[in-house]
Parts: structure tokens; C-alpha cells; sequence
């Protein structure tokens, strides 16, 4: 029995998993895959926080391996290829999906990261979650670059997403002090991010969408191509 692709729909901060699901319809149809778009539960612990699933580990609640176990239950009902999954996030999934990659790039047939607003880079010198000091002692192994060389990675934004009054959000809960060293607006962000991939040899794609603000949804054109064309037409 063949395998179908599985691509996995991280929501961002409103948790709009259905709709992330649905915009992905027809791709699916088209080729073959399967969507899986869970939602994480917000005000875990902290009723106000919502923030949480975004920096994988919060109050030892690990969310990689929430979504990871979330994976392998689809596998044992339905025929996908779940060893290696195709992983698209925006805005606070963004973030999400960035940092699942660096723990288990083995898991990844390929990584969409868009508009996050807050970044950690591949920088040992800098905390955690700015940077990747004591990342092992963090989270129990080392970054494996081998294997994080090995997955194609799309960095996306919108030309127009330049509002910086969620980001430049000095005192909140998700704030650290030289974040505001990574730029001003998320596509100073990732291009800040694209520079340390591209520093390690990663396969990075950076994806520019022409007159788009923060909306998820009209980035998704650019996030099908790039995901087409490392899953290929349906038979």
C-alpha cells in the first residue's frame, strides 16, 4: 500500500486550525496528501497565556512531542508517510515550526516558516530562546546539522508585513532582551534568520509575497508551490 504524504498546518496565535485545514484542500486533492492541523490548547496553567506551544517547551510540557504523538496516532489509522513530514507554520507557528526543526530535523521532508515574530538563530553564544546556548542540556541532544542540511527549508513573509506594535512588545511575557537586535518587522526577522541558515549550509528558499501584510492565508499560494514541488504531481 502506497503512503500519502502528510502535511502537518501549524495555527499561529488565534488558533484557527479549521481554516488553516480547509485552505489546504485542494492541494491535498491534487496531490495526493493528507492535512493534519491539531490545535494547542491555550491558558495552560497561566489562564491569560497564549503564547505557550511557541517555544516548544513551556513548564515541561513539551509541544514537539505533542504534535509528534499527535502524528504517529494519524499513522496508525490511515496510510501516510509520517517518518517524514512536510511542516508549514505562520506567525506563531511560525515560530514553532522553526524551533521543531531544530530539534527533529530527522522528522521534516520539509519546513515552511512564516512571519514569525520572534526568531531563535542557530547561535550558540546567545540564550535560549534567542540563540542556542546549552540547547543539549535544554532539551537532552545536540542540534544534529547533518541532518537539518538535509531539509528544505521556505522562509516566507509578505512585502507589506512591516507593523512592528505586536513585536516591539517590551515587558510581555514572550519578550527577552535583544530581540530587537534580530530587526524591526518580521521580514527584517527572517531575513536575520535566512543570513544564520544560510551561514550553516542550509536549503534555504526565501519567499517574498508581493503586497501581503500579516495574513496567513495569502501567503499559502507560495507555501503550495514550495511544498509541490517536494511532494510532486499525484499519479
Amino acid at each position: 500500500m502506497s503512503h500519502s504524504p502528510l502535511v502537518v498546518m501549524r495555527h499561529g496565535t488565534n488558533r484557527s486550525a479549521v481554516k488553516s485545514r480547509d485552505n489546504m484542500i485542494e492541494f491535498a486533492d491534487e496531490h495526493g496528501a493528507v492535512i493534519l492541523a491539531p490545535i494547542f490548547p491555550a491558558g495552560l496553567v497561566d489562564p491569560d497565556d497564549i503564547h505557550n506551544y511557541k517555544f516548544i517547551d513551556y513548564r515541561g510540557i513539551r509541544f514537539d512531542r505533542m504534535l509528534l504523538s499527535k502524528v504517529d496516532e494519524v499513522a496508525e489509522r490511515f496510510p501516510v508517510a509520517a517518518r517524514r513530514l512536510h511542516l508549514h507554520g505562520f506567525s506563531g507557528g511560525g515560530q514553532f515550526t522553526h524551533r521543531l526543526l531544530y530539534l527533529h530535523p530527522d522528522r521534516l521532508a520539509s519546513a515552511s516558516i512564516g512571519a514569525p515574530g520572534w526568531i531563535t538563530q542557530l547561535d550558540d553564544t546567545l540564550p535560549w530562546w534567542l540563540g542556542t546556548k546549552d540547547f543539549e542540556q535544554r532539551f537532552g541532544a545536540p542540534i544534529d546539522f547533518g541532518a537539518l542540511r538535509s531539509v528544505p527549508i521556505q522562509l516566507v513573509v509578505g512585502s507589506a508585513d512591516t507593523e512592528a506594535w505586536e513585536i516591539d512588545n517590551r515587558g510581555d511575557s514572550n519578550w527577552m532582551d535583544g530581540v530587537e537586535k534580530t530587526g524591526g518587522t518580521r521580514i527584517e526577522r527572517l531575513r536575520t534568520l535566512e543570513r544564520g541558515y544560510r551561514s550553516h549550509g542550509l536549503d534555504v528558499t526565501f519567499d517574498l509575497v508581493d503586497g501581503v501584510g500579516h495574513i496567513g492565508s495569502q501567503v499559502l499560494g507560495a507555501v503550495r508551490r514550495f511544498f509541490g514541488e517536494h511532494i510532486g504531481q499525484r499519479a
